[in-house]
């Protein structure tokens, strides 16, 4: 258990790509959704999840952004507002590969930092990174900026810990724990990974 952080998972996506909403998706008897609830209640005490606006299928506390139609940086800010840890793991929910040992892994590395967040095939990945609690001035004042300000813009301002995949090969070789269900063609390879 990672006692001194709080779970917030990213349900909040149009599922444009994926032409349907796509958190309802079974596999291997689950809902997308309901698999990463299941594998961050195992690891964090609580789990939050991060919502546009509150949807009644979703049986989790959930938190909407705090600038709707912000993206994901907006409901970043919202998590951490609502958290009573001083860490958040923000983690996208479309995700059915993530391994929790990836999860302690970058867990491991948070001393002294203010986001944990992994760098694969020099690509980074801020929906499956943590945040301290000290970040959210910062982000706050990135997320007031004109435009529409993302996370890809914020970890510069942030004292970021970025682990890169020679720190996560041993775990996970293939690195799918990075592999997300976005497209028609993603679902069908889940469905058959899940064996549905």
């Amino acid at each position: 258990m990672i006692s001194d952080c709080t779970a917030l998972i990213f349900a909040g996506g149009d599922s444009r790509r994926m032409g349907r909403e796509k958190l309802s998706l079974q596999l291997g008897g689950q809902s997308l959704l309901q698999r990463m609830l299941d594998l961050t209640q195992a690891l964090f005490p609580t789990v939050l999840v991060s919502v546009q606006h509150p949807r009644d299928d979703i049986d989790a506390p959930q938190v909407c952004d705090e600038i709707p139609g912000a993206g994901p940086l907006a409901g970043l800010c919202a998590g951490l507002q609502h958290a009573t840890t001083p860490w958040v793991f923000a983690v996208a929910a479309d995700m059915p590969y993530l391994l929790p040992e990836v999860i302690e892994r970058l867990a491991a590395n948070r001393a002294g930092y203010q986001a944990v967040v992994p760098v694969i095939d020099g690509q980074a990945y801020p929906l499956t990174a943590f945040y301290a609690a000290s970040a959210l001035p910062t982000l706050r004042d990135i997320l007031a900026r004109p435009g529409k300000p993302g996370l890809f813009a914020a970890l510069p301002f942030l004292t970021t810990c970025r682990i890169d995949e020679r720190h996560l090969t041993d775990i996970d070789k293939d690195f799918r724990s990075f592999i997300d269900v976005d497209t028609p063609e993603d679902a069908a390879k889940a469905l058959r990974h899940f064996g549905n």
